[in-house]
């Protein structure tokens, strides 16, 4: 079945076709315009008020039109710049040492088509994305302006209402910015457009020179480098994929953070088609079930998900079109080398896992002095699209395990409790009214009866973990969550005492800025990732600078206690053995902790020293649970044993300075530290 335009002869259409028959300038047709308001108005004020001049009336109606020539019509570009601009500048990522990690264009990757060489499905997926009354209107919308104008107003938010004809004069001829001056200028070059070109060359126009996503300019690269075929090649799915993607390239991309997003766009392109009647409901259902095929996404990129993390910032920041052509300069905090080594040892260990169904990893490498992100490696193979490599799980909600218990140890040692306190591990059931009974079980099944606080935590007993949660209360723990870091625990009506224990989903960026305030004394440093931002004229846009300021959210002392017990192997042995993964040669000074979900499906190892912090996530992208993970053992914690072990290999070890207002003494037949103000009577 063919497709077919709608053709619907309007009183705009018809306007266009009697300016273009004119041929004059436009100028030329507004200043007549402007002369015969200005008479008219005249004619309305002479009525009211008799006795102003004539005079004064023209000196007013010169002045104005003095301001508007020289904010509107004084370097307005001509029209034919369309084929006569200069290029647009790249903008480039680099890491912390100059090394170049990604050009998000360094040229336009742009061949031109003719339109004749372009389906009918890609021109009308096309209108009916971005411009449906194209065929009808002069270079604007007047439905359109209108809606963007009520916008304006009621939102506060200059918003366009723009057309495909303003989208090519506003990315070809003028600047990005959102201003009421702007948006003048960029109507009335639409309708010369529109005076100079067919509504077929503007059509062409556009479709070789709007962005698909990073270097890819113009629908016939857009085919390439999508579905590795020509645009004449494109069925009515790929076309609607395609036609959805100008919107935001970045976010409907079928290669970044988010694919779903993707599809759901593509869905949204079908129906619009479908209610224009360019195409029927069948062939809407047929296009929607049609399985697409991506090209591989080759791309020359380092360290893809970190720069992709970089680029979603800078978008946030600067918006998509200055990302985009704006010749940005991003020095950011990345160190290549140390991504290498990530990225190295991801793929040599999952490999070696891929017997337990483990598939996938996720690691952050961090500076916990400043914070900085060093490595960050989203998943495996970021261009296995197929299995979702291209998903950062660093930025995305997975299970902790016991990993989170850190948060709660540092709540509970901050109010009351310490390392010689006893704790009894044996069968208990909680009740709450209204809920269900809650009896945690230990990972091995097994009970210790009366142990420290020390020992609890060093072997990651559960049952001891929930009984200090329940003696002061679950929102106490998110609340020291989310000084730590935590931002998924808003909705606490979601948690009870399970959340020590991994059931509160947390993201793997923020559960490493956690552990950083433990490395860092108690100190909070948000995550950083860029240092200096410049345009292509080397002026400085963004530069991080040092912050004298001192966010303390935990007592170092109580940083201290938990980091001497995270790194004392004798007290974790019964659990994990004395030579397991935990252990650094050479380097008793690292402090460790492993988290397992109790359905299997995540696997956390996360460990510091005070230079490098190293936190590491096994599972399955798609959810499904690995067949045996034992912590300590395999899974995670041999990942970070090697990154970590690489990482100081050369370094001394150097021991933790101790806070002020600690006591070491006996206690229970070894020396344990105590808050002065807190010290036990010990046998």
């Amino acid at each position: 079945m063919r497709l077919r335009k709608r053709k619907v002869i309007t009183a705009t259409s018809l306007l266009a076709a009697v300016l273009t028959a004119i041929g004059k300038p436009f100028y030329f047709i507004f200043s007549h315009i402007f002369i015969a308001i200005a008479f008219v108005f005249y004619l309305i004020i002479n009525i009211r008020f008799p006795k102003i001049k004539p005079s004064l009336f023209i000196l007013t109606i010169l002045f104005l039109s003095l301001v508007i020539y020289f904010f509107i019509f004084k370097d307005l570009p001509s029209p034919n710049e369309l084929v006569t601009r200069d290029q647009e500048v790249s903008t480039k990522i680099y890491d912390r040492h100059d090394n170049l990690l990604y050009t998000i264009y360094k040229d336009k990757n742009r061949t031109p088509v003719k339109l004749a060489q372009i389906p009918e499905n890609v021109k009308l997926a096309t209108l009916a994305a971005e411009d449906a009354e194209f065929y009808n209107h002069i270079g604007f919308s007047t439905r359109g302006t209108i809606r963007a104008i009520s916008k304006n107003i009621t939102e506060g938010k200059l918003q366009g209402g723009s057309t495909i004809t303003q989208q090519l004069v506003k990315n070809a001829l003028l600047s990005s910015e959102k201003t009421y001056i702007r948006k003048i200028r960029e109507l009335i070059l639409s309708i010369r457009v529109e005076m100079n070109f067919t509504k077929d060359e503007i059509l062409e126009m556009y479709l070789n020179e709007v962005s698909y996503g990073g270097t890819v300019y113009g629908i016939q690269e857009a085919s390439k480098h999508y579905f590795d075929k020509n645009v004449e090649d494109l069925t009515l799915s790929e076309a609607a994929l395609l036609a959805g993607l100008p919107q935001s390239p970045t976010r409907y991309s079928p290669f970044g953070n988010n694919p779903d997003l993707t599809f759901s766009r593509q869905r949204e392109v079908l129906y619009l088609m479908k209610i224009n009647r360019y195409i029927t409901v069948d062939m809407e259902k047929e296009a929607i079930e049609q399985r697409i095929t991506f090209a591989p996404n080759k791309t020359n990129i380092k360290a893809p998900h970190f720069v992709m993390y970089i680029r979603e910032k800078l978008i946030e920041e600067y918006g998509e079109e200055v990302v985009l052509k704006g010749g940005l300069v991003v020095k950011t905090t990345l160190d290549l080398d140390i991504q290498n080594l990530a990225e190295k040892v991801a793929r040599e260990e999952i490999n070696k896992l891929k017997n337990l169904n483990v598939g996938n990893t996720g690691i952050v490498v961090l500076n916990p002095k400043n914070g900085e992100i060093l490595a960050m490696v989203g998943s495996v193979d970021y261009f296995d699209t197929e299995k979702g490599g291209n998903v950062n799980v660093t930025t995305r909600p997975r299970q902790p395990g016991s990993s989170i218990k850190i948060v709660n140890y540092a709540e509970a040692l901050t109010n009351g409790l310490t390392l010689a306190s006893i704790v009894d591990d044996s069968p208990i059931t909680f009740s709450v009214a209204g809920t269900t009974a809650y009896s945690p079980n230990n990972y091995d099944g097994t009970y210790k009866g009366k142990i420290t606080v020390r020992q609890a935590l060093a072997q990651s007993r559960n049952i001891p973990a929930v009984k200090i949660l329940a003696s002061y209360g679950v929102d106490k723990m998110i609340e020291m969550g989310e000084k730590m870091g935590i931002t998924t625990w808003s909705d606490r009506s979601r948690f009870g005492l399970s959340l020590t224990l991994g059931g509160g989903e947390t993201k793997l960026l923020e559960l490493a800025e956690v552990y950083s305030v433990v490395a860092n004394m108690g100190v909070k440093n948000e995550i950083k990732s860029i240092t200096e931002i410049k345009n292509y004229k080397d002026k400085l846009l963004y530069q991080d600078k040092f912050d004298t300021s001192v966010d303390k959210v935990l007592d170092p002392r109580v940083a201290f206690l938990l980091i001497d017990v995270l790194k004392d192997n004798f007290a974790r042995s019964p659990a994990f053995g004395t030579n397991s993964m935990l252990v650094i040669p050479n380097h008793p000074e690292v402090a460790v902790k492993t988290g397992t979900s109790n359905n299997l499906k995540d696997n956390l190892t996360i460990g510091f020293n005070s230079d490098y912090l190293v936190a590491v996530w096994v599972g399955n992208n798609d959810g499904s649970s690995m067949s045996r993970v034992a912590s300590g053992i395999t899974g995670a914690a041999p990942i970070w044993n090697k990154i970590m072990r690489t990482l100081i290999a050369n370094q001394p070890s150097i021991n933790w300075v101790t806070p002020d207002g600690l006591i070491y003494k006996d206690c229970y037949s070894r020396k344990e530290w105590f808050l002065e103000e807190r010290q036990l009577v010990c046998p």
